[in-house]
């Protein structure tokens, strides 16, 4: 079976510049995130790394920037130690942002390939809203 890719919009009514803040301030990201520490330069070949701790368990996530337009588009690879698969290059996935601006309302595109199958496709989904909506409510 061919891995599955999740493209979704989420709309913000907040300046573009305020969104990307929330999606690249680890102090912003850790109060939405669950505690989420991101640790990142935001240069093209240097590592980003989301670690905490989810029910009682220590986690540490990681990739690689592979594109970053800042304030606009942000491309990484990433790795969940939460997985269960091991940490390969088969294993990772292609996360993207890219946000747009119209009348106040920011719209962030997020995509996110290398999905084993449709109920892990709607459980991203359902945790990129979740998180998301945190950001939200802090920024609007």
């Amino acid at each position: 079976m061919k891995n599955l890719t999740l493209s979704i919009e989420l709309t913000f009514k907040a300046p573009i510049t305020k969104v990307w803040q929330g999606l690249t301030d680890p102090e912003m990201v850790k109060a939405y995130f669950f505690g989420t520490k991101l640790e990142s330069s935001w240069r093209v070949g240097e590592p980003i790394v989301f670690s905490g701790e989810w029910d009682g368990k220590a986690y540490r996530d990681h990739g690689t920037i592979l594109e970053i337009d800042p304030g606009k588009y942000l491309k990484y690879n990433y790795w969940s130690s939460m997985s269960g698969t091991e940490d390969k290059p088969e294993n990772y996935a292609d996360i993207t942002y890219s946000l747009t601006e119209k009348d106040g309302v920011t719209t962030l595109a997020i995509t996110q390939d290398n999905i084993k199958d449709e109920a892990a496709k709607a459980h991203s989904e359902q945790n990129w809203e979740g998180v998301f909506d945190g950001l939200r409510k802090m920024i609007e």
